[in-house]
């Protein structure tokens, strides 16, 4: 069993975070901002506060103090395990608080996450899948805009340098025809 001092946490991000609570489902300890995201995307999930014993925590005995029976049964109503005692009503005791909730067995819902879990990752890789396909396309479509760019900005310096080898033949010409009517000029007055 894990105990706080050799805490692990969900994300590298927040190693050096306290420990706060425990998803024995998951089996990570995780620091408030990972509690947050864990109840957010796990909902069905049981977890642990670490401000309690946490040698209390995971004795497999029911935490009701007039109760001392392993716990055997997992509430769905409020998702927690519970023991016998939880379950029965008895008016002397005032115990029963799961008497009229939806109750199973540890085992049948052990079952049960393990087939939701295992749904769930085949989710979450399809997903994963479809989602490196879409990265492949971007960088595809990427490539070929920059090199969509490169050309046109190629074919831009042809267009100018064909601009200026233009305008530099003008300019010459100008300035011959300048130099021959000047030249004329200059000859007739003299």
């Amino acid at each position: 069993m894990e105990t706080k001092e050799n805490k692990k946490f969900s994300s590298k991000e927040h190693l050096n975070n306290d420990a706060k609570s425990y998803c024995p489902i998951c089996k990570v300890y995780m620091c408030n901002k990972c509690d947050i995201f864990h109840s957010n995307l796990c909902r069905n999930h049981g977890k642990y506060n670490l401000d309690q014993d946490i040698k209390v925590i995971f004795t497999g005995y029911c935490k009701n103090e007039n109760h001392s029976l392993k716990l055997e049964y997992f509430c769905k109503t409020h998702n927690e395990l519970c023991c016998a005692a939880c379950l029965c009503k008895l008016n002397e005791k005032g115990d029963g608080e799961h008497y009229d909730c939806n109750v199973c067995t540890i085992e049948k819902i052990k079952d049960e996450k393990k087939r939701t879990l295992n749904n769930n990752i085949k989710k979450l890789q399809e997903i994963s899948a479809a989602f490196e396909e879409s990265i492949k396309e971007i960088k595809s479509l990427s490539d070929k805009i920059n090199k969509k760019k490169e050309e046109l900005q190629k074919n831009i310096q042809i267009v100018f340098t064909q601009i200026r080898s233009e305008l530099n033949k003008r300019e010459d010409k100008i300035l011959s025809e300048t130099e021959e009517k000047f030249n004329k000029l200059f000859l007739m007055m003299i």
